[in-house]
């Protein structure tokens, strides 16, 4: 299997513009995160997908692969979709722009999903995480998943989802981290297919997978990603660093 790694990569976003192109220990945070996985020796080839000519200056200078989108997208599958579709690939491995800390082993356990499905019955494999917070739980900004007794994901919504309604019984909540790896014709197929209502409803790209027919195999880690989202992440990013 040839397997890569893409990593989407706006300039703009609208709670820290710019944050992929801030300093972190002498290093942009894009940079970080490209040569973070690169040095996980997972992944044939790794680039940087971006529609930003900064970035695109940034890497290249540091003797990295880059793909400019062509055009503006919603999320981040579809940018990768557009840059994959004439790059021979098996598999694809979304990895966050903002998290320079790479869970290695976590990434290393999707790509297993994909060497032990012999038959190729799995479309696309991503992580989750048990959260215990009532808080946590109850945010709608975390993205709950359940999944079968094979780890092959139900459903995925920012309520709370199971409903606890029976007290009596235990119930596990995960959190979906938006880790994908991906088989390169599911990523064609989610591409071609416009945004459907589930989707709609919740802002979750992973719901399109399931109504087109997608399974999508659900792997456990207890690792929280180092996220950078607001400038106070990124001086706890600095921080990290130093550890």
């Amino acid at each position: 299997m040839k397997i890569i790694a893409m990593i989407p990569a706006r300039y703009s976003a609208s709670r820290f513009p710019g944050k992929l192109m801030k300093d972190l220990g002498g290093k942009t945070v894009i940079q970080r995160t490209y040569e973070a996985s690169v040095n996980t020796n997972l992944f044939d080839t790794v680039y940087v997908v971006t529609d930003s000519e900064i970035i695109r200056e940034n890497i290249e200078k540091a003797g990295g692969n880059v793909i400019m989108s062509k055009k503006e997208h919603d999320c981040g599958s579809d940018r990768i979709a557009e840059a994959v579709q004439n790059i021979a690939a098996d598999i694809v491995i979304n990895v966050q722009g903002d998290e320079p800390f790479i869970d290695e082993l976590s990434l290393a356990k999707l790509i297993t999903v994909f060497k032990e499905d012999k038959n190729k019955e799995v479309d696309l494999a991503s992580l989750k995480v048990q959260i215990t917070n009532p808080e946590e739980i109850a945010n709608p900004n975390n993205v709950k998943v359940i999944t079968d007794v094979n780890n092959l994901a139900i459903y995925f919504s920012r309520s709370v989802i199971p409903f606890h309604r029976d007290q009596n019984v235990n119930v596990k909540y995960y959190k979906h981290k938006g880790v994908y790896a991906f088989r390169k014709q599911a990523l064609l197929d989610f591409y071609n297919t416009p945004m459907t209502p589930l989707e709609a409803s919740e802002k979750i790209e992973a719901i399109r997978y399931q109504e087109i027919g997608k399974k999508i195999k659900m792997v456990e880690t207890s690792v929280e990603a180092v996220g950078i989202d607001t400038p106070e992440d990124l001086e706890k990013a600095k921080q990290h660093l130093k550890l």
